[in-house]
């Protein structure tokens, strides 16, 4: 599956794009019950798919430590390696349990830089199939304003699809 991936022409369109992608992503994810395994791919798919992605990953709930989130899979730079609920983008989405679409990263109360390079970010919270948060999917991004309705309506469908479903 993943040579067919890579041999994937993408159409022009950020919306065809994502749904392009979203239907390779089922297809490369069908049958995969491992959650690292999921989000790795997730993660790899998506980074590769578009060129306003800087740092694309996962920030997962860490099950011993109350209201925090810890790296997951990734791709980019060395991201921050723990996040409180509350704190920056990521720590307002695991929060509130909404996605965070933030045009400009440096006017966000409590933004943690962990790249300097990163002008915008959307943070989308990502629920198992009983509705439990069990991570973050977090992509940044070096123009300002790079992420709208299109990017936040494809990635919580995506992150539904894969994650909140049974299987």
């Amino acid at each position: 599956m993943a040579e067919a991936f890579n041999d994937l022409t993408l159409p022009d369109t950020k919306d065809a794009r994502y749904a392009a992608v979203a239907q390779e992503i089922a297809s490369v994810l069908d049958g995969e019950p491992n959650l690292t395994a999921r989000m790795a791919t997730v993660s790899s798919m998506l980074a590769n798919s578009f060129d306003h992605y800087f740092w694309t990953g996962f920030y997962v709930v860490d099950p011993t430590r109350e209201a925090e989130l810890v790296v997951g899979p990734y791709q980019g730079t060395l991201g921050c390696m723990r996040i409180a609920f509350g704190r920056g983008v990521c720590g307002a989405a695991a929060a509130t349990g909404q996605t965070q679409v933030v045009a400009d990263v440096h006017a966000f109360p409590g933004h943690i830089a962990c790249d300097s390079r990163s002008a915008s970010e959307i943070v989308t919270p990502v629920f198992d199939a009983d509705g439990r948060l069990i991570a973050v999917f977090d992509v940044d991004s070096e123009t300002p304003a790079a992420f709208d309705a299109v990017d936040q309506a494809w990635l919580e469908q995506i992150m539904a699809r894969v994650f909140a479903r049974r299987t």
